[in-house]
């Protein structure tokens, strides 16, 4: 009976043993196999990068001057079958400490002894190229181990006697001297150069200058050709335009036109049914109910006018009745008042002149009284003289008067009446 065993790609799997007694090893990468119990033996062996801090204190250089060097290494087991068989054979069993322990040894005895062949200014000035040959140094021993340097860099150069200082700042000078040198020549040939430039450029310029000058003068040549073509063109389609909107127009009042002279005969024949409508709804009503009224009227008038007529009848037979019972009465009276005429005509024969006076005088209390009844309502009389005789002056002409104011009233003269009456009663019986 066996098990299956799997690995990650980041592990192999080592198997060794198997059923029939053999030595042959199985090397497995991210993937499975098969073990025979208490046969077969099951290792594994990592496969990730390890990192390696080699360093290297007071290394004698070339010129043996004592540096310290220190260094960052990647490296790995390499998953070719081969190279996976060396590497099993050296690390299989150890831990990832171990496996660092040996190969960080091993670079440091490299880079220990690449360190006496160069000089200071070589390691310091050139840290890619020193790094480069640790690696291809080192490179063929961890290869023969299954390990693969994929990188290795030189982290720090440094020493206890301040040469590198000293290195430095020689060097510093050295490189400020060069560079003042340099700044002064690369000044005066930047001098002499800006100059020539600035000649080369003004000739260019002038000669640009000129060029763009004919080529301005020939665009606006060209431009104003153009232009007066565009013009052209476009007051050509302008008055096309305006022509075919002009057309377009024309045609568009004379549909507006046809659909005014349309809307006018539709709206005409609607106003002739309102009309008709109209006039339909004046005679139901106004026309019928007026004639209805004034035959009603009619009606009630020829009926009053009957009643008036037949009143007036009653009223003149009435009036007729009634003054034929007045002319009776009154022929009554009048004959009563000619018979008793008659006997005062024959009295006032009888007693002449004297008669007629007495009647005069009968009336006149009479006309004094209607003469007077205006002055009833007085109730003082003030005549204004300054002199006494003047109130009895005017008494007596007023009395003066009355005669005068009698006769053009009746006709009498009382002056002559009164004689007569008067003499003969105051004559002695």
């Amino acid at each position: 009976m066996g098990n299956c065993h799997t690995v990650g790609p980041n592990e192999a799997l080592v198997v060794s043993g198997g059923c029939c007694g053999s030595d042959e090893k199985t090397y497995v990468v991210g993937g499975w196999s098969w073990a025979w119990w208490l046969i077969s033996d099951i290792q594994r062996i990592t496969l990730e990068i390890m990192t390696l801090q080699p360093k290297c204190e007071d290394v004698e250089t070339a010129e043996g001057v004592a540096i310290t060097v220190t260094g960052v290494a990647q490296v790995k087991v390499m998953t070719d079958n081969e190279l996976l068989a060396y590497a099993c054979e050296q690390f299989l069993g150890k831990s990832v400490m171990e496996i660092k322990s040996v190969i960080l040894q091993t670079l440091e005895g490299h880079l220990r002894s690449i360190l006496g062949t160069l000089t200071v200014e070589q390691i310091y000035q050139d840290r890619d190229r020193f790094a480069a040959l640790v690696r291809e140094v080192a490179a063929p021993d961890v290869g023969r181990m299954g390990i693969e340097i994929l990188s290795f860099t030189i982290k720090d150069v440094y020493d206890k006697v301040e040469y590198l200082s000293s290195l430095g700042k020689s060097q510093t000078a050295a490189v400020q001297r060069d560079a003042d040198i340099g700044v002064a020549e690369a000044e005066r040939d930047a001098g002499i150069r800006e100059a020539e430039c600035k000649k080369e450029m003004m000739d260019v310029k002038f000669l640009a200058d000129t060029k763009m000058a004919d080529s301005k003068r020939g665009l606006e040549m060209q431009k104003a050709a153009f232009n007066q073509e565009v013009n052209t063109k476009k007051a050509e389609a302008q008055l096309a335009y305006e022509l075919q909107a002009a057309k377009e127009q024309q045609k568009i009042r004379l549909e507006e036109i046809e659909i005014e002279v349309v809307q006018r005969k539709k709206q005409i024949t609607i106003e002739e049914k309102e009309i008709d409508r109209t006039e339909k709804e004046l005679i139901a009503t106004v026309k019928r109910p007026a004639e209805a009224e004034a035959y009603k009227m009619q009606q009630l008038a020829e009926g009053q006018k009957m009643k008036k007529v037949l009143t007036a009848q009653a009223e003149a037979e009435k009036i007729r009745r009634i003054g034929e019972a007045e002319a009776g009465c009154i022929e009554a009276i009048g004959k009563a008042e000619a018979e008793k005429m008659r006997l005062k005509a024959e009295a006032y024969q009888h007693y002449g002149e004297a008669a007629k006076t007495a009647l005069v005088l009968e009336a006149l209390p009479k006309i004094a009284g209607k003469v007077a009844a205006p002055l009833a309502q007085t109730q003082d009389i003030v005549i204004l003289s300054g002199d006494g005789s003047r109130v009895t002056s005017e008494v007596n002409r007023l009395l003066a008067e009355l005669p005068v104011s009698v006769n053009a009233l009746t006709g009498v003269d009382l002056m002559k009446e009164i004689t007569p009456l008067v003499l003969p009663s105051t004559s002695p019986k």
